[in-house]
């Protein structure tokens, strides 16, 4: 599957995740492409730490406003309704418990829930952003990440190795292959892509899935 095809299955399958009027965060990088499949017409809220709700579509060509980016530095607009607001006050509502869902990026991720997405071994990053406080604050974690890196070692795995951003926050693993829940006996095989097996996705995981005698098709 070709990358770009990947992120946006994954984008699409988590968009459907929200309820009428959520207060939704979306991390860089990948779960920003969550914004364009979210159903039209229906009330959902986007919070970006950077200081606003009511995130919308990226600008036109041209009508780009350096003022108004996502927590990435992209160019977005704001919708009729939105807000601004300074640093401190972002976080209040995300450290208030005021967010309903945050879709994050993963390094790794485990059986237990625990998410390591912010210190990448051998480069220097300036640090973990507002993800500590989303993955803690928020109501619902969701992981929005591929399958396995790009040298093909699983990135879903019994253990995280790297140091966590939270503990036993995740709630739900989405990649191209396969949509999992995390429950306190581990991870469950909730969907599977059209064009994979249970066999190649346990193969792609070093975490053991549990697997429901019904699975539903990722899509």
């Amino acid at each position: 599957m070709e990358k770009v095809d990947k992120r946006n299955l994954i984008a699409r399958r988590i968009a459907g995740e929200f309820k009428e009027n959520d207060v939704v965060n979306l991390g860089i990088g990948l779960p920003t492409l969550v914004a364009n499949y979210i159903e039209e017409g229906k009330n959902i809220i986007l919070h970006s730490e950077n200081g606003f709700t009511g995130v919308g579509m990226p600008p036109a060509s041209g009508e780009e406003d350096p003022d108004i980016t996502n927590a990435g530095g992209q160019p977005v607009t704001i919708v009729p309704g939105g807000a601004c607001f300074d640093s401190a006050m972002s976080f209040a509502i995300i450290r208030g418990g005021h967010v309903d869902a945050t879709v994050l990026g993963a390094l790794e991720v485990d059986a237990e829930g625990n998410l390591a997405n912010w210190m990448i071994p051998g480069k220097l990053v300036p640090g973990m952003g507002g993800a500590m406080d989303l993955v803690s604050g928020a109501k619902k974690v969701i992981i929005a990440t591929d399958h396995c890196t790009k040298a093909g070692a699983p990135k879903i795995l019994k253990r995280c190795q790297l140091p966590l951003t939270a503990a036993k926050e995740v709630d739900l693993i989405v990649t191209e292959l396969a949509v999992m829940k995390v429950t306190e006996d581990g991870l469950v095989l909730q969907e599977i892509a059209e064009d994979t097996t249970v066999e190649e996705v346990q193969a792609k995981t070093d975490a053991e899935l549990i697997i429901p005698h019904e699975i539903g098709v990722l899509k």
